[in-house]
Order: C-alpha cells, then sequence, then structure tokens
C-alpha cells in the first residue's frame, strides 16, 4: 500500500508542494513516486467532485460567482484530505509505475549476438542515484548467490555483483512480468531461440552504432534469484564468446572492458560504468 503522508494541510498542486516533489525525486525517487501518486487521486477525486457539483442546480438564492469559487476551493481541499486517506486509486498508480519504471533506465545491447549468445541490458542511473544503504542491502542479499556463480564459473565475485547492480540499479530497477511480478533476472539476459522458459516483455532502449532507440525485447524469466545467477554463470563461465573475460587474471577493470569488447553491451561507457559500480562493492567477509 502507498505510504500516506500527512499533506492534507497543503492545498494540492500548490507551488510550494511542487517544488518540494520535485527536490525529492532527486534524493528519493521511490518515496516521490508514491507521492506524486497521491497528488495525481486527489486531482482525479477533485475533478469528480466538480463533476458532481456541476449536475446539481445552482441558481439558489444563495449561488454567486464567490460561493461558487469558495466551493471549488472546498472540494480541492475535501480532495486533498481524502487522497491522505486513500481510495486505492494511488496504490494501483505505483503497483504499474514501479513496473515500467524497470524498462526506461535500462539500455539494451545492440550488437549481433552468437546464435548461442542471448544479448543483455546495461542499467544507466548511476550508483550515486541511488543511497549507500540501498546498495549495501543488495550486495548482502545477492552476495551468497553470487559467490556460487563465482565458484561455478570462475568469475570473480565483485564481477558479478557489479554486473546485476549496474543492470538491476541495485536491485531497484529490475525488470518485471506483465502482471508486475519480479522476473528475477537482474543481469538483462535476453530470451533467445533457445529459452524455453517463461518471458518478460518489456521497452527498452536499445544501442545500435552508439545512437539509442526504444523497443519491444524479450527477456529471460526466472523463478528465484539462485535460478538467475546460475543462468549467469552458465552464460560467461561456458560461452566462447566470454573467454577473453576469464582470460584477464582476475583483474576485473580489464575484465569489464573484456565484456564490452565481446559484445555484452552496447553502450560505449558500460566498462566504465561497470568499473565504477564496483568501485562501490564492499564484500563481507
Amino acid at each position: 500500500m502507498v505510504n500516506r503522508l500527512n499533506t492534507s494541510a497543503n492545498l494540492a498542486l500548490d507551488a510550494q508542494s511542487l517544488e518540494r516533489l520535485r527536490a525529492q525525486a532527486k534524493q528519493s525517487p521511490d518515496q516521490a513516486l508514491k507521492e506524486a501518486a497521491q497528488q495525481f487521486e486527489s486531482v482525479f477525486l477533485n475533478m469528480m467532485l466538480k463533476s458532481m457539483r456541476e449536475a446539481t442546480p445552482q441558481d439558489g438564492m444563495l449561488d454567486s460567482d464567490q460561493t461558487r469559487m469558495f466551493t471549488g476551493m472546498l472540494d480541492q481541499q475535501l480532495a486533498q484530505s481524502m487522497a491522505s486517506r486513500g481510495v486505492g486509486l494511488a496504490d494501483i498508480m505505483v503497483r504499474q509505475l514501479r513496473g515500467q519504471m524497470a524498462e526506461d533506465p535500462i539500455q539494451k545491447t545492440g550488437a549481433q549476438p552468437l546464435p548461442t549468445a542471448p544479448q543483455v541490458s546495461i542499467g544507466t542511473l548511476p550508483s550515486a542515484a541511488y543511497g549507500e544503504d540501498t546498495q549495501k542491502d543488495f550486495v548482502n542479499r545477492m552476495q551468497p548467490y553470487a559467490k556460487q556463480a563465482s565458484q561455478s564459473s570462475g568469475v570473480p565475485l565483485q564481477l558479478i555483483l557489479g554486473q546485476a547492480a549496474l543492470e538491476s540499479g541495485w536491485g531497484k530497477r529490475e525488470i518485471r512480468m506483465p502482471d508486475g511480478g519480479n522476473s528475477y533476472n537482474l543481469f538483462g539476459i535476453k530470451a533467445n531461440a533457445d529459452w524455453n522458459g517463461q518471458i518478460a516483455e518489456v521497452m527498452t532502449t536499445e544501442y545500435k552504432n552508439g545512437v539509442p532507440s526504444k523497443q519491444v525485447e524479450k527477456f529471460r524469466a526466472y523463478s528465484s534469484y539462485a535460478e538467475a545467477f546460475e543462468d549467469y554463470a552458465e552464460l560467461l563461465g561456458n560461452n566462447p564468446r566470454y573467454a577473453g573475460v576469464l582470460q584477464q587474471g582476475g583483474d576485473v577493470a580489464e575484465m569489464a572492458r573484456a565484456l564490452q569488447k565481446a559484445g555484452y553491451a552496447t553502450d560505449p561507457q558500460y566498462a566504465d560504468k561497470l568499473v565504477s559500480v564496483m568501485s562501490r562493492i564492499n564484500l563481507a567477509g
């Protein structure tokens, strides 16, 4: 459910609230989304009240332009108060938009893959956009799965967690199923012709010759994070396309560049972004 904010003391959509919402969007996007949805719910309720007023006679002795103006102000504040308690519309919007937010911040590869090499996505929001607590929580939750993937593939733990964090926005921009459920696809691996499992279709940003364009793509969907990490380990550990990645002697920065060279992503800044993300990862003992 949406965490209702105590904004009933403010008129809906006043200038100060709008500026505060803009500032909050930079510091806490998730909370800003909740408040924006609540504001929309307030606007909707205000329109509903206005329609109800217009449907009733307004030619009585006490009706005038002044009374109608103050009635409109009352309805506006009433709508804001009702929205602060919630009628369910804001909750639906938040669930819907959270699913769609997994689409835009992700840039996908545009290189043509080998028949056995699925394309993958890349997250574009900088690590600085996510708080230290968010990053630490993501690493703590995913480290057990990453350790198993590292042991089976030979890929360093820091690189695995770095790619998972970059591709998924530290777990905040995961690819969602049509019903809003989690695909557990932290690495943005696409569903090629060899994939027989579930599929999540989302609007993505593909790069071709360095130029981005939006299109709908199919991505693999898993039943758990463990399955997702296992599939990633299979991709990097056994696919000839990425053999050069494992030949870098454990140098994660060089491995990131080898990944980009192998066509893991077409973003010309992919390796630099991945190195930056890995530098923020503090591994637990």
